[in-house]
């Protein structure tokens, strides 16, 4: 069977990694940074099984939305909402934009009846999704005890994914002394593992869980959720902006949305193009010194009325879009005993070989609810 692996023979005649007289030092252009999973950190443990779950609670809601195509007049007592059991008798409500407040005095399902214009407030039409907030509940004196209000927890999870490639190289390149790199097996270790740190970062942003056997099989290759999956769904923060350039408006807009639902993002994580115009927010309270020979445009840290969030810059990032993440409701879990390492395997011939493996995992906390949020649909030109 032919070496297949590298060889001192596969740079031709001129046999350019031996030793010549060339540079000490060897260049390296490729990206192979991961700047979004050095900001979130190591995991506080380990996942115990190839699919890895966990629980998400909330209060609750203390609102809804009119579900009515047609809204309701200034004079309807029976209004439809989407989730009923956010309400109950003796309940002030509030639709929002509205300076009206309402009292329920029936709860049916998703139907509510209503006592419009209370304390004197000024009855007003409301229209089809509609926000209605709970002001609080009132109670009656010496009534007995309410039913109780709870949510169920919601049993969330995703799947641990394999990453893997291998080394391979001839007795005689191992043997052989090189110019800038003393160990050219332990060097090639070094670039695969970069690699597979860079996909693993990929797959944080962009991966996806199968839809079918996500758990794997022997022609099914599991893959986890990444990013972008789980930041989905109707209680989710996806502001789209429309092919519109990303400004501080826009971003404002779904820093809001998070902060409503009860997120507290703390860091915005994007591209290199809407990184530059995070940094233009600037430009005009921009100012020159005579003294100074310094330009600097640049954002780091963008401190709003909804907190501050630091700006993480990351290739991997579709260019279109914007990740508002809360980074302590997020985890990248090895699979115990399964953090990457270098497992050599049995030599056949002539050279040396290893793999290198690990296997991971995304642990994103509350992502459908509003503790993270995600801008899509920017202009990218």
């Amino acid at each position: 069977m032919p070496f297949t692996g590298k060889a001192t023979y596969d740079g031709g005649s001129a046999l350019p990694e031996l030793v010549d007289d060339v540079s000490d030092l060897v260049g390296l252009i490729t990206p192979f940074d991961t700047p979004l999973l050095d900001a979130i950190g190591s995991p506080r443990y380990a996942a115990k099984s190839t699919r890895h779950e966990w629980f998400e609670d909330k209060l609750n809601p203390g609102y809804s939305r009119i579900d009515n195509a047609a809204g309701y007049n200034a004079s309807a007592t029976s209004w439809i909402v989407d989730q009923g059991s956010a309400f109950r008798v003796g309940d002030l409500i509030k639709p929002e934009g509205s300076d009206e407040v309402l009292q329920i005095t029936a709860v049916a399902a998703n139907t509510l009846t209503v006592a419009r214009g209370y304390g004197g407030s000024v009855a007003a039409a409301v229209s089809d999704n509609q926000l209605v907030r709970v002001i609080g509940h009132a109670a009656l004196e010496g009534e007995d005890a309410p039913l109780p209000a709870f949510q169920n927890r919601q049993r969330r999870e995703n799947f641990t994914q394999i990453f893997t490639e291998s080394v391979m190289i001839s007795g005689s390149l191992d043997a052989v002394g090189l110019h800038a790199v003393e160990r050219e097996f332990d060097y090639q270790v070094i670039q695969r593992l970069r690699e597979l740190l860079r996909s693993l970062e990929q797959s944080v942003i962009n991966g996806f869980k199968s839809a079918t056997s996500p758990e794997g099989s022997a022609s099914a290759r599991r893959t986890m959720g990444g990013l972008l999956q789980f930041i989905s769904g109707a209680e989710a923060v996806v502001h789209d902006a429309a092919a519109a350039a990303l400004d501080e408006a826009t971003l404002n807009s779904a820093l809001r949305a998070c902060w409503e639902k009860g997120g507290r993002p703390g860091a915005i994580v994007c591209g290199g193009f809407q990184k530059r115009r995070i940094s233009g927010f600037i430009q005009s309270a921009r100012r020159y010194e005579a003294e100074s020979t310094v330009l600097k445009s640049v954002v780091d840290v963008y401190e709003s009325d909804f907190g501050a969030q630091r700006v993480v810059l990351s290739r991997w990032v579709p260019a279109d879009k914007v990740f508002l993440l809360d980074l302590d409701k997020i985890q990248v879990l090895p699979l115990q005993g399964r953090s990457f390492f270098v497992k050599p395997l049995a030599e056949s011939g002539d050279f040396r070989k290893a793999q290198i493996i690990g296997e991971y995992t995304l642990e994103v906390l509350n992502a459908g609810d509003g503790g993270h949020g995600v801008i899509t649909n920017l202009a990218t030109a």
